[in-house]
């Protein structure tokens, strides 16, 4: 079965006790954060933090650290960073609490949108003014987190529900990671 839009930035594939989440954050999409402040993510953004694969990047549900999903340290967060999107994937267990509260709220289409938690580097920001209003455009940020939200910031990166079959041990895993970031006025 399948959940989310199309456009759909998040995909969960259950199998075998597991369940496999497949997303997508688009760039250079403009989201309004609040009346007349809107931001835009530029492409590419996030890759100097996505590069640097020492450096640990989470799957958390809505924002809290205290609730952990998966990450690049643990080896259960690939991401990957392209001039269109930025593609996660990540590999849930339902062994936490948090974890089957996110999964059956998902399954309740309660949780359907993704959204990035980051800190703009320094000189990685343009704000411009647009009549009353401002918008940020984001060229350089240190992504630290993605996280499964009820409202994203970002319309266009949802979540959504299908069977999978896990990739074979030889089969390569490499370059998926993730991103966030919250513009706080």
């Amino acid at each position: 079965m399948l959940w989310g839009a199309a456009s759909g930035a998040l995909e969960l594939r259950a199998e075998s006790g597991g369940v496999r989440l497949v997303g997508r954050f688009p760039y250079s999409i403009e989201a309004e954060l609040a009346p007349g402040r809107s931001e835009r993510i530029e492409a590419r953004a996030f890759a100097a933090r996505i590069e640097a694969e020492a450096e640990d990047i989470y799957f958390l549900a809505g924002h809290d650290f205290e609730k952990p999903l998966a990450s690049r340290n643990a080896g259960t967060l690939l991401i990957r960073d392209t001039g269109e999107a930025v593609q996660i994937e990540a590999d849930l267990n339902d062994g936490t609490s948090w974890a089957r509260d996110f999964l059956a709220a998902h399954r309740a289409g309660l949780i359907r949108g993704l959204s990035p938690g980051f800190r703009v580097a320094a000189g990685g920001e343009k704000i411009e003014r647009r009549g009353t209003g401002l918008l940020r455009s984001i060229s350089r940020a240190d992504l630290i987190e993605f996280s499964a939200v009820t409202r994203p910031a970002y319309p266009a990166a949802q979540i959504e529900a299908r069977s999978w079959h896990p990739l074979r041990d030889d089969q390569d895993r490499r370059g998926l990671h993730r991103t966030f970031n919250r513009w706080r006025p």
